[in-house]
């Protein structure tokens, strides 16, 4: 869970396949990315994000969004979780476009083949939805499994990047 600080910022994007999304900054790098449903938490008042790598993560996502191959990468991210959620959150990041991995693949790349559901929670507190693919893990058996901001956006993701659901 993000802890929003005084002096960070935000910037909206209202108009995209997903719903509107919120994105958040700290004096560091993209520290958040909200769905509509979920900006509950977020401050009202916090100040608009003018920093050059906010434009740029901005640029990136309508890019994403209208089908160009990239990837998010190497952005400013202000990542605040365990040591084990920020190994799981960096193995997320080594998954390509148009692949998924299983939750029990994904431990095993952590080093804890064991720990597949200790995995699941580590995905599922993923602050960066989209920028970090958490979108890509699925349940062994094919099935999507969970996603925090729901399946239907989980699905809509891996069918945008090319995955046959």
């Amino acid at each position: 869970m993000v802890t929003y600080q005084q002096g960070w910022s935000r910037l909206d994007l209202t108009d995209t396949p997903l719903g509107p999304i919120s994105l958040v900054f700290s004096h560091n790098g993209l520290a958040s990315l909200s769905y509509e449903e979920d900006r509950k938490a977020i401050p009202p008042n916090m100040p608009t994000a003018k920093a050059a790598w906010a434009v740029a993560i901005k640029q990136n996502l309508i890019a994403y969004f209208f089908g160009l191959p990239m990837e998010f990468q190497p952005l400013p991210l202000h990542l605040d979780g365990t040591p084990f959620q920020l190994r799981v959150w960096g193995e997320l990041q080594r998954i390509p476009r148009g692949k998924t991995v299983s939750y029990q693949e994904l431990a095993t790349r952590v080093g804890n083949p064991k720990a597949a559901r200790a995995v699941g929670q580590a995905v599922g507190a993923n602050p960066l939805p989209i920028i970090i693919p958490c979108h890509r893990v699925i349940n062994a058996d094919g099935r999507l499994g969970g996603y925090s901001s729901g399946l239907h956006r989980k699905e809509w993701l891996l069918r945008h990047e090319g995955v046959d659901i």
